[in-house]
């Protein structure tokens, strides 16, 4: 029954992130869909929160480093209760509480601030660090992006994690394969990703990334894992079920038009 809650979630992600973006025409729509089984996943059970205190001392944190799929985590934070589900539709417009990028002074529910792409491994490894030299068991989750593993900041981070032995740190690469222009095989050629973070000392899992019960069973082994951080590369499919944006190459930062969005929202609503 919590898988099935699941993937009705992570589709429920999807319809209301398009209606949010409808009305410009315009967004961040690879990132948010591929990664929307996941957000359903933390928080529809996995992660400890507590949406009428964002500030909860004993929740779980988050940290969005590939924030250009903010609007997937809005929707998520949205649909939890942090705020009303009508303040969607001011995604990245004049004065909104939802900027283009996740910003922690903003946004109900929004842990870090996303910089540059990269800079959320160091954020979130600094929470979990910090965490554990305050004796605390909360765990932080950190996502990011295949493309942001270019960035030589993610690969000092995933020195530094080990070392410390920061086994409540529980990151994930959502690895759909494509990034702002281009596909990675052709940018910079990642190999075999799951075995170079096995190799920085990261007890290493990969799992369908819209299979639910396969991240749930992900992160109940990270947190029986001592000792070390967790890296689940999650294996996606960017621009998941929307049917103007998956099968596109240029998908991270999309045009379409009214009609496109709804025959998407109609799609994923049967």
């Amino acid at each position: 029954m919590k898988q099935e809650s699941y993937k009705a979630f992570a589709q429920t992600i999807r319809i209301e992130t398009l209606k949010a973006l409808k009305g410009l025409g315009f967004g961040h729509v690879g990132g948010a869909m591929s990664a929307s089984d996941l957000f359903a996943v933390l928080y529809g059970g996995e992660m400890k929160i507590d949406p009428q205190n964002p500030s909860w001392d004993e929740r779980d944190y988050f940290v969005m480093s590939k924030g250009h799929a903010g609007p997937g985590l809005y929707t998520t934070l949205a649909l939890k209760g942090y705020f009303p589900v009508e303040e969607l539709k001011t995604i990245n417009t004049n004065g909104t509480r939802l900027p283009s990028h996740c910003d922690r002074n903003n946004t109900p529910g929004i842990d870090m601030s996303t910089g540059s792409l990269g800079q959320g491994m160091s954020t979130g490894i600094g929470i979990a660090h910090g965490l554990k030299i305050q004796g605390k068991p909360n765990y932080t989750y950190l996502l990011i992006g295949d493309g942001e593993c270019d960035e030589g900041q993610i690969w000092e981070g995933a020195l530094y994690a080990p070392q410390h032995e920061l086994d409540h740190l529980i990151a994930f690469v959502d690895y759909n394969k494509q990034q702002l222009d281009g596909y990675t095989k052709d940018i910079l050629d990642l190999g075999d990703l799951a075995q170079k973070f096995r190799e920085f000392g990261w007890y290493t899992l990969e799992v369908d990334g819209h299979d639910t019960k396969a991240i749930t069973a992900a992160i109940h082994l990270a947190k029986e894992n001592k000792g070390k951080p967790t890296m689940i590369v999650l294996h996606t499919v960017k621009g998941k079920d929307c049917t103007f944006a998956e099968g596109v190459l240029y998908n991270h930062h999309m045009t379409f038009t009214e009609e496109q969005c709804d025959e998407a929202i109609s799609k994923l609503s049967k």
